[in-house]
């Protein structure tokens, strides 16, 4: 007797067929990342051009494609806090100033601010549900997100979050962010030559780089960093200053919740950025520098978004 097979098999298998074909389809469509320079601090000049460098690096690379959330056209000029004179921080004149200064300042809040928060409102939990990673390239402040613990859940429950520079500098008042990122900019000093020694050459964001890796950049300085909760990448041995000796950490990777986060310190430069820049004075940086950066941030992308053969250990 031939072997009869029912609908109701046939039905499941056809459907358990369709979910396999529609996953393979999925791993092989490109990610979406959504790329964020928003500031409410300072303001980068190397932001337009790393907009355009990322936007290059997907393009190239064809793993993923790249939204922007980026800065209200029409910013106005904020207010500067006065400094007290020589008459002291009491002095009536400093006193006029300093009340000046408040009121002028609500003024600004409530002209920019509606506008920034109206662009942020791309980093909603039900937008991000679109995405599979958030960049912020150079973001600074307290940016005024529709539900900041929805985006820190968001990436938590297996999104992927990348911060490079200034990411680190912002927000400074949310101590789950800083958690989540792995560390806080403290200080820098003078941009400097410095030669990062290169902690995770099978990593995809070192994999192409030197034992020791030089270059010319503004070095920044963390405070509430735990060696131990991440994974370095890129640390120097020596403060990039005054050369004292200690751990110095430039780049590392991390896991949060299910979700994976890279972070680069580096890039305030944009002869970091990009291997044709030039500007009045030519550039510190060789071009190879600046390919080799953007070789960096690619292979630190592709493994946040755990891309097939960017595998990496994770803490």
């Amino acid at each position: 007797m031939k072997p009869t097979h029912s609908p109701g098999r046939r039905l499941v298998a056809l459907a358990a067929f369709l979910v396999t074909a529609g996953l393979a389809l999925a791993a092989d469509l490109p990610k979406r990342v959504l790329v964020v320079t928003v500031t409410t601090g300072f303001r980068h000049s190397c932001i337009p051009l790393s907009e355009e460098v990322i936007g290059r690096l997907a393009q190239q690379s064809g793993k993923f494609t790249v939204d922007y959330v980026r800065q209200p056209a029409g910013m106005p000029r904020a207010p500067g806090r006065p400094r007290p004179g020589s008459a002291g921080a009491n002095d009536p004149a400093h006193q006029a100033a300093l009340k000046k200064f408040e009121a002028d300042t609500r003024a600004y809040e409530a002209e920019w601010m509606p506008k920034v928060e109206a662009e942020l409102r791309k980093l909603s939990p039900a937008n991000l549900k679109g995405y599979d990673a958030v960049l912020f390239a150079s973001t600074t402040g307290d940016l005024p997100l529709p539900d900041k613990q929805g985006f820190l859940d968001w990436i938590q429950s297996g999104g992927a979050f990348i911060g490079v520079h200034a990411a680190t500098d912002t927000f400074h008042g949310f101590p789950a962010f800083i958690a989540m990122i792995g560390g806080e900019f403290k200080t820098h000093g003078p941009q400097v030559e410095v030669d990062c020694i290169n902690e995770a050459p099978g990593h995809p964001a070192c994999a192409h780089l030197p034992g020791t890796w030089t270059l010319f950049d503004e070095i920044y300085q963390f405070k509430n960093y735990e060696r131990e909760k991440v994974n370095g990448l890129l640390r120097l041995d020596r403060h990039p200053n005054d050369k004292t000796p200690g751990h110095f950490p430039i780049a590392w990777h991390k896991n949060f919740g299910r979700g994976r986060v890279f972070y680069t310190a580096l890039g305030h430069r944009e002869d970091v950025w990009d291997p044709g820049y030039r500007d009045k004075d030519g550039r510190t940086n060789p071009p190879v520098i600046a390919q080799q950066f953007q070789q960096h941030l690619l292979g630190g992308i592709l493994w946040a978004l755990g891309v097939p053969g960017s595998a990496a250990r994770t803490k």
